[in-house]
């Protein structure tokens, strides 16, 4: 449904566990990452959601993890919508090593919400843009 964004990153000494691996939690927060640099560098920032009192909000994931990712490893994390119908859409969101190997994938249903009425809305003409739809 979109074009497919792309997010480098090289994982740090925080970003792994004991094991020496990235630790489940911070797959979640490099994905959060990706998110934001992709509806950022469409005009969708920090700033535009609190001016707009309209964001992102995440209502499901499901995360499957399928190799690990050691200490100092390069990720190309891809985003791309997978659908938006009404209120509510798909994202789909992969973490991809450097040989090509995808390690982890996390689909996640999401909204754009309203901070003052507190409630999901439909996709403003802004929002589909900062989402390449």
């Amino acid at each position: 449904m979109s074009d497919v964004s792309h997010y480098n990153i090289t994982i740090k000494e925080y970003h792994v566990d004991s094991y020496g691996h990235v630790n489940n939690a911070t797959y979640l927060q490099i994905y959060e990452e990706a998110r934001w640099e992709l509806i950022t560098s469409k005009g969708y920032g920090f700033h535009e959601v609190h001016q707009l009192q309209q964001g992102p909000v995440i209502l499901e994931v499901n995360v499957k993890f399928f190799k690990e990712i050691p200490l100092r490893s390069k990720i190309d994390v891809t985003t791309e919508v997978m659908n938006y119908k009404g209120k509510v859409g798909q994202l789909l969101q992969k973490m991809m090593k450097e040989d090509g190997t995808v390690a982890s994938e996390a689909v996640f249903t999401f909204g754009l919400f309203d901070m003052k009425a507190r409630k999901l809305i439909e996709p403003t003409e802004k929002w589909k843009k900062a989402l390449g739809i």
